[in-house]
């Protein structure tokens, strides 16, 4: 289950939360000394529009659609760079293809897979950002984040699955 356009371990630099997106990427860019193209613009654009988690052949196929070409290469560089300035992160939900979400700036969402259908369900539980946190406290962490994956079977895939 893929969204609809609608709307790590590399140095993070410090989060800015009131500045947009653009100037947040740009700067990333910048302390590894690579520049704010055209193409990385509308890239970021293109996944600003998704609603939720997207996959690359979808922002791929998305961008083909808004008419704006960008090589396959440059996409996948341009993803793997918004994941470690920290404003996309994957969200996987199975073995065929990578998932990814818009994170930066926002609430933690968690998800709930089902293993024979392969619905996805978000949620947002305050408890278990109280418990990443309480986690980190207790052993000197700072969060900024987490993921939380739930594999389990949906009603529907009780009765696709017997």
């Amino acid at each position: 289950m893929t969204a609809t356009p609608s709307e790590t371990s590399a140095q993070v630099p410090e989060r800015s939360f009131g500045l947009p997106l653009c100037s947040v990427f740009r700067r990333f860019l910048k302390t590894r000394g690579l520049k704010y193209t055209a193409e990385r613009a509308e890239i970021l654009d293109r996944v600003l529009a998704f609603d939720g988690h997207f996959e690359a052949e979808a922002l791929i196929e998305s961008m083909r659609t808004a008419r704006r070409h960008v090589s396959k290469a440059t996409i996948y560089r341009t993803l793997k760079l918004l994941q470690e300035a920290g404003i996309i992160a994957p969200a996987l939900f199975d073995a065929k293809q990578s998932h990814y979400q818009l994170v930066y700036g926002r609430e933690p969402r968690d998800w709930m897979v089902c293993v024979r259908t392969g619905r996805t369900l978000d949620f947002s539980a305050p408890e278990l950002v109280a418990l990443r946190d309480r986690l980190c406290r207790e052993h000197g962490w700072d969060p900024v984040g987490h993921r939380f994956q739930i594999h389990a079977v949906s009603p529907e895939g009780r009765t696709t699955g017997e």
